[in-house]
């Protein structure tokens, strides 16, 4: 688990200068820019977070420090702590850059408690949010319960987690492997098989390209471990509902954001068309699309 905390930080610390980018709205249409889904999702969060009136916050992964900032200035108060160092740097630069206290942020790692137990010596938050956590830990059931741990009673968590149902709708090779590995679990190894080669007869296979490294930042050194080949898991929302009713929280919704009006693949045929009608489904109301349409969802919860 070291060696796996140790390559998601280095991940990490290679974009902590330019993460910040992926909260602008400016520009939603501009599809020179990626697709700003961090931006939804702090809608996402402003409007729980003021709903509840919540007061005193923290963040696990604080990145560079969006969020809070954001939840500072409208009157909450933040504090936060991230695995990698040179997020903490950011952090606590943009902190001062803001009149808030770079002493709120800290380093350390929601898998190991000791490494942040002194944020609790104010006593327990009203709030926690957890953005781009969850798919790098190892225990989830041990990492919601330690979340859980920090908040008082009928406090929220904010909690954001990949969603594993996106794959019935990419047509990839994400599609197969939710298929073969979830849906056919129980069925045997003969019949998979043929189900398998089918499968990839139909599919496009060689999408989305695995991200197994990223360049370097710094001048001479060696290009850093990529999303995909570092622990990056997915999550089934069905069973991340029940596993939060189990851990006692209650009041469980899911909120879903970053929309697709079409296959991923698809993107590339007219990239300002998909961008716009991605933008239109943005919190679409159905209640039920995003289980296939969105790449992401977030756990609304009282604890």
């Amino acid at each position: 688990m070291e060696d796996s905390t140790k390559a998601i930080a280095n991940h990490y610390d290679n974009s902590a200068d330019s993460y910040h980018l992926q909260y602008e709205g400016g520009s939603l249409s501009d599809i020179s820019k990626p697709y700003p889904s961090n931006y939804f999702r702090m809608h996402l969060l402003i409007n729980s977070f003021i709903k509840h009136e919540l007061r005193k916050v923290i963040e696990v992964g604080v990145g560079e420090g969006t969020p809070l900032i954001t939840l500072a200035k409208a009157g909450m108060d933040v504090s936060g702590f991230d695995v990698s160092k040179k997020m903490v740097e950011a952090a606590k630069s943009n902190f001062k850059k803001n009149s808030l206290q770079p002493s709120r942020i800290s380093w350390g790692d929601i898998q190991d408690p000791m490494t942040y137990n002194q944020m609790l010596s104010e006593g327990k938050y009203d709030g926690l949010l957890a953005m781009g956590v969850m798919p790098h830990v190892h225990n989830d059931e041990f990492v919601l319960s330690n979340m859980r741990n920090m908040v008082r009673s009928g406090g929220k968590v904010f909690v954001e987690f990949r969603n594993k149902l996106f794959s019935l709708f990419t047509f990839n090779r994400y599609t197969k492997e939710f298929i073969i590995e979830d849906l056919l679990s129980n069925v045997s190894e003969e019949l998979k098989e043929v189900v398998s080669n089918d499968l990839e007869k139909r599919l496009e296979m060689d999408m989305p390209k695995p991200r197994l490294k990223v360049k370097s930042n710094k001048k001479n050194v060696a290009d850093i471990i990529g999303y995909d080949a570092m622990l990056s898991k997915l999550h089934n929302p069905f069973a991340v509902q029940d596993l939060f009713y189990k851990l006692d929280f209650s009041e469980v919704n899911l909120l879903w954001y970053h929309y697709h009006p079409a296959m991923p693949f698809l993107e590339s045929k007219n990239r300002s068309l998909y961008r716009n009608e991605a933008l239109k489904l943005e919190h679409e109301s159905s209640g039920w699309k995003g289980l296939f349409l969105c790449s992401a969802f977030v756990v609304e919860a009282t604890v």
